[in-house]
């Protein structure tokens, strides 16, 4: 008789490794990437005028920031890979709405993927940070933005087209890579994170764990980079179009410009290697001062569009510079008995970015035009460049000596 042997691959699990998560950020990039010049066009064609898809956006970034809150209080119930595989789903069933329900399920569908965003975010953050040693992290990073970079730099241009062909399109191809990715992270067997000493008493509400993360300044100073380096994408993915459509150029600049933005992401290695030679700080401190000055170029040249245009577009290299090293401070600063409550409180960053943008950009835009906001971001980004100053010299360094 022949003696019937459980296949090795079902027997052990893979061994979580970079490229593994790499591939999960990859299908992400492509799951969200491909939605992100649809959605803007699709609300406003739906809901009729700007004030109104304002509105809807900051609701929502309401409601995903209370939602990726939640997380940790969450999986004290839920187990962290069924958490993962819910926000997988609510993609595949935000893009399902969008395809049923047409112009009126655009909104539910933008609120779910809002949502699907922020929790797989925070489950992949705990992930990362439970299967990736402390000095693979920047590495990690990089791998991450270059697998992401098909979808970030297609997808917006891709997906518009194929909006314009036929508008239940980008929402299949969107729908299919999150059932993709969600069958990737079943193949990895992930579990539920590796068994970390918690605390004898658990934390009594989902809110209590922000006491700890206030105490950390070091966690302040990298969740403020993450904030900031946001809201400069929200000014160059939202704002730029309407610039450009308002000093009479084509409606599809802003689409073009961020596919070919996007397209900077190959050059991830290439910025990790000089940020390697350097250091984390030197990499973060450049990084926003050379965003700070061209963005304040791109607001005084307003009078020559094209000019200001350029600027912007030299500044957004400079913002996929910060997406590679920008998140480092927060991530080597966490405790690893406080993965998955700290992963909670970064995702949230894109939340409060997009509720304090929508918000300020309507302030400036009742006395400036939309060149005010342009300038009010190179503020911002001054601000990140003098709190990096906090940071230590050599962080992200290689140690010969174990750290006291």
């Amino acid at each position: 008789m022949f003696e019937r042997r459980i296949p090795e691959w079902l027997r052990h699990a893979p061994a979580p490794s970079v490229h593994g998560f790499a591939l999960l950020a990859g299908l992400e990039g492509v799951t969200r990437g491909m939605l992100i010049s649809v959605f803007p066009i699709a609300l406003y064609e739906a809901l009729g005028s700007a004030s109104a898809v304002s509105e809807v956006y900051f609701y929502i970034g309401l409601a995903s920031l209370a939602v990726g809150l939640l997380v940790p209080y969450l999986n004290r119930f839920i187990p962290r890979r069924w958490l993962y595989a819910l926000g997988a789903s609510l993609f595949a069933l935000g893009c399902a709405l969008a395809i049923v329900l047409g112009p009126h399920g655009i909104v539910p569908a933008l609120a779910l993927n809002a949502m699907a965003t922020v929790i797989t975010f925070v489950c992949f953050n705990a992930y990362v940070l439970d299967y990736i040693k402390r000095i693979e992290l920047g590495r990690s990073e990089t791998l991450r933005m270059v697998y992401s970079a098909l979808g970030w730099t297609g997808g917006p241009l891709i997906g518009i087209s194929l909006y314009t062909w036929w508008q239940p399109a980008p929402f299949i191809l969107s729908g299919a890579s999150a059932l993709t990715m969600m069958a990737i992270f079943f193949y990895m067997r992930l579990g539920n994170g590796k068994l970390i000493t918690r605390a004898r008493r658990a934390s009594p509400n989902p809110l209590a764990f922000l006491a700890r993360f206030a105490a950390q300044p070091r966690l302040i100073a990298g969740f403020s980079f993450a904030v900031i380096r946001s809201c400069g994408w929200w000014a160059y993915v939202v704002y730029l179009p309407i610039y450009a459509v308002q000093n009479g150029l084509s409606d599809q600049l802003g689409g073009l410009l961020l596919s070919i933005t996007n397209a900077t992401l190959f050059a991830s290695p290439l910025i990790l290697k000089l940020m390697q030679m350097s250091s984390v700080r030197f990499a973060v401190r450049t990084g926003f001062m050379a965003a700070a000055l061209l963005f304040a170029l791109g607001g005084l040249l307003e009078s020559f569009p094209p000019l200001a245009l350029a600027a912007l577009f030299l500044a957004s290299v400079f913002l996929i510079t910060l997406d590679v090293c920008a998140g480092l401070p927060f991530l080597m600063a966490v405790k690893p008995s406080e993965r998955t409550e700290m992963s909670a409180v970064y995702s949230s960053y894109r939340d409060v970015s997009g509720i304090l943008t929508p918000g300020l950009s309507w302030a400036v835009l009742l006395v400036a035009p939309v060149s005010g906001i342009f300038l009010l971001t190179s503020g911002a980004f001054i601000c990140a460049w003098i709190i990096s100053s906090t940071l230590h010299p050599r962080l992200g360094a290689r140690r010969l000596v174990p750290a006291e």
